[in-house]
């Protein structure tokens, strides 16, 4: 059944039969009273039944329209309720993108960062909520150009065309070893070093790993490794347990929680990562992204001096 009459129609129709007469109706609508009827005759079309009964002195209600009224309260106060809830959700959610700040990043560059950032981020009276998205860096990359997130840190320059990628620091990948190991002691490590070591590598598809695959191409020398693994903190755990040594970007490792180890850039070649604040083009930031950004920089430009 197709419904041919609408809100403004039942609002006709409530104020006729409360005020019972065309003309009051018209006045408490701000409506010509020829308005007031031609909704009045659509409203009666559609439902194929008469509403009002006129005469010069008078306009009395049917029982149709006595059994109409209640039903069209109902609606109408539904539809009232709909309106102000998609309003008040409408609000809120305006309200949500304002406070929270979306930043997805790199998990070895959360500890050396964002706690820091934070803490300054409060001390400067700001109280935006954040929300993390600790991807790797392809899926960082990702999250910024489909605008899941606001910016994003990684150690990838610009994979998408819609991005901008602005350097904080370079990264240098180390070579971790666990306290007391004879590699404590040596001014400069090598790759050549490394052949007789149970290595721990970033699992293949990961940047790091990518970074360390081509610069070993590049050099034309083998990697010869024991335990691949997609995190940094449980490469630091077998460090630490004693089951090998790990190749990490540094900053995973000077803002790991325990000393339990120490590291060294391994040389010829040394590999390095540029870490920075990935944009996406055209996005406007709001007032507590561009705070937090600017604290970022300047605590990058600590870890980078």
């Amino acid at each position: 059944m197709r419904i041919n009459y609408d809100f403004s129609d039942l609002e006709a129709f409530l104020a006729v039969k409360e005020t019972g007469s065309f003309h009051l109706a018209a006045e408490r609508l701000n409506l010509s009273q020829s308005a007031i009827t031609r909704r009045i005759q659509k409203l009666e079309i559609a439902l194929d039944s008469v509403l009002f009964e006129r005469t010069t002195r008078e306009v009395k209600p049917t029982l149709a329209a006595k059994r109409l009224q209640a039903r069209a309260e109902a609606i109408l106060e539904d539809a009232r309720e709909t309106a102000l809830a998609m309003r008040d959700e409408s609000v809120a959610f305006k309200h949500q993108r304002n406070a929270v700040v979306t930043v997805a990043v790199i998990p070895t560059v959360v500890g050396l960062l964002l706690p820091k950032a934070i803490k300054m981020f409060r001390q400067e009276g700001y109280g935006a909520r954040f929300r993390f998205l600790d991807h790797n860096a392809n899926a960082v990359a990702e999250a910024v150009a489909k605008g899941e997130a606001d910016f994003g840190i990684c150690s990838i320059p610009e994979l998408e065309p819609n991005t901008q990628f602005e350097p904080l620091f370079d990264d240098p990948i180390v070579l971790v070893f666990p306290t007391g190991h004879p590699f404590e002691n040596r001014e400069t490590i090598t790759w050549n070093d490394l052949s007789d070591q149970d290595l721990i590598v970033p699992a293949r598809g990961t940047g790091n790993r990518l970074l360390i695959d081509e610069a070993m191409a590049r050099a034309r020398l083998p990697l010869f490794w024991s335990y691949e693994v997609r995190r940094s903190s449980t490469a630091l755990g077998l460090v630490e347990a004693g089951t090998g040594l790990a190749l990490l970007p540094r900053s995973a490792v000077i803002a790991a929680p325990t000393s339990s180890f120490g590291y060294a850039p391994v040389l010829n070649p040394s590999i390095v990562r540029p870490v920075g604040i990935l944009g996406r083009t055209g996005h406007n930031a709001t007032a507590s992204e561009e705070a937090f950004k600017r604290i970022i920089r300047t605590i990058a430009g600590e870890v980078s001096t």
